[in-house]
C-alpha cells in the first residue's frame, strides 16, 4: 500500500518520510551515490506537489508550510533536501515564465516526480558575472539561440531531463547587459556532463559542471529574456534568500536532537544543550517572522547567524560523541562537514565577511 501523501507540515506522514531519510543519510554520505531511493519516497509522499500550484497538479503550499517542511526534511538528510531546493528552483523558474505551453508540458510531470530537473543559474550572480567573457553565452540565431561555455554548479545534471540555465547574450562576440533562462533539455547534441566534483559534504548531490559545446536551444524552450538581470524578474527568481538558512537550521537541529539524547545520561551537555536549543528557537522564529513579513531582520543577518548555529552545533555534536563521532559513518562527523557547505554556497560577500570576523573573534 503506497504511503499517505503528506499535505501539511503537521501531517504525521512527515515524520514517517524523516524517519525513513534519516536511516538512509549514511549510506548515502559514505557510498556518495545519487539518493535515488530518498528521492523516490519524496515521490511517493507528494514532497514534489508542495512547490506546484494546483492547476498544474500540485499543492501549492504557502511560503512558511514550504519553509516548515524544509527544517523537517533537511534535519533528517540534507543531501536529500538539498537536491529538492535545486529541482524546486527549476520549477519555480519554470512556474515564472511566461511561456505557458512550455508550462503545460513540464509542470505536471515534475508534480508527480515522473521527470527531474535542476539549475545552473549561480554564475549569473556571483562574481563569475563580472569576468571579461562570460562563462555561458548565448548567441541569437534563426529559430533560438546556440550556447556556448559551462554552468560551474549543477546538481544532479546527469539525472535530469531539464535544466533551467542562463547564459549572457553575446552579439558581434561581444557580451551585452541581457541575459536568457532557458529550460535545456539535457538530450540535445553538444550537452556534456562531465563527472561531478568531488565535495567535502554533500556529495551524494553530485554538484558539477555542465558543458555546452555549441548547443542550439529552440525557441520554445525560452523561459525568460533576453533582459537586462533575468533573475530578478518574476517573485523568488533569484537565488539564496531565506532557503539556504532554512537547510543550515535543520541540519542544526538535527545535531541538537543528538545533544539531548546524550543529555539524559550526561548532566554535564545541560548547560551547552540549553544555550543551543535556545539559540535555534530564536531563529527559527526569526525565519518565520521574515517569511510572514514582519521582521526588519535581513535575510543576510539571517544567514550569518543559521550558518554560524550550524557549524557550533555540529562541532558540539562531534565533541559530545568523541572518537567514535571522527570515525566515518557517524552521523557528527557527517555534520560537520555538511555544515561547512553554508559558508561557500550561494552565500553573499556580507555574509562571509561576518563569518570570518566571527572565526577570528572580531565583534
Amino acid at each position: 500500500m503506497p504511503p499517505s501523501k503528506i499535505i501539511s507540515p503537521e501531517d504525521p506522514a512527515l515524520g514517517e518520510l524523516c524517519a525513513q531519510l534519516a536511516e538512509l543519510a549514511r549510506e548515502s554520505d559514505m557510498t556518495g551515490k545519487w539518493p535515488a531511493a530518498q528521492l523516490d519516497l519524496c515521490g511517493q509522499y507528494g514532497i514534489y506537489e508542495w512547490f506546484i500550484e494546483p492547476e498544474w497538479g500540485g499543492q501549492g503550499w504557502d511560503q512558511e508550510s514550504i519553509v516548515l517542511g524544509y527544517l523537517a526534511l533537511s534535519s533528517a538528510c540534507l543531501t536529500t533536501t538539498f537536491i529538492l531546493t535545486q529541482r524546486t528552483s527549476a520549477c519555480r523558474q519554470i512556474a515564472n515564465s511566461a511561456n505557458e505551453e512550455l508550462k503545460e508540458r513540464l509542470l505536471p510531470e515534475l508534480a508527480l516526480g515522473k521527470t527531474f530537473a535542476t539549475v545552473g543559474i549561480s554564475h549569473l550572480t556571483t562574481s563569475r558575472r563580472h569576468l571579461t567573457k562570460p562563462v555561458l553565452r548565448a548567441e541569437r540565431v534563426a529559430g533560438g539561440f546556440v550556447l556556448e561555455g559551462f554552468s560551474p554548479w549543477v546538481t544532479g545534471a546527469a539525472h535530469a531531463q531539464h535544466v533551467a540555465v542562463g547564459a549572457t547574450l553575446i552579439i558581434d562576440n561581444q557580451p551585452t547587459e541581457e541575459q536568457l533562462l532557458v529550460a535545456l533539455p539535457t538530450d540535445l547534441p553538444c550537452v556534456n556532463i562531465p563527472e561531478p566534483a568531488q565535495l567535502i559534504g554533500l556529495n551524494a548531490s553530485q554538484t558539477g559542471p555542465l558543458q555546452l559545446d555549441r548547443v542550439f536551444v529552440e525557441d520554445p524552450w525560452i523561459l525568460a529574456g533576453p533582459v537586462e538581470n533575468v533573475m530578478r524578474r518574476g517573485a523568488g527568481a533569484g537565488t539564496g534568500g531565506y532557503q539556504t538558512s532554512t537547510l543550515a537550521l535543520g541540519l542544526a537541529r538535527s545535531a541538537i536532537d543528538f545533544l539531548e539524547q546524550e543529555a539524559l545520561q550526561r548532566v554535564e551537555l545541560d548547560a551547552p544543550l540549553d544555550a543551543l536549543r535556545n539559540e535555534f528557537e530564536q531563529l527559527r522564529n526569526l525565519l518565520l517572522g521574515l517569511v510572514r513579513g514582519e521582521t526588519d531582520c535581513h535575510g543576510d543577518e539571517l544567514r550569518q547567524l543559521s550558518n554560524s548555529l550550524a557549524l557550533r552545533s555540529a562541532q558540539a555534536a562531534l565533541a559530545t560523541a568523541k572518537g567514535t563521532g571522527y570515525l566515518q559513518g557517524h552521523p557528527a562527523g557527517r555534520w560537520c562537514s555538511e555544515a561547512l557547505f553554508f559558508l561557500v554556497w550561494s552565500c553573499p560577500q556580507p555574509v562571509v565577511t561576518a563569518n570570518l570576523c566571527e572565526l577570528a573573534g572580531i565583534s
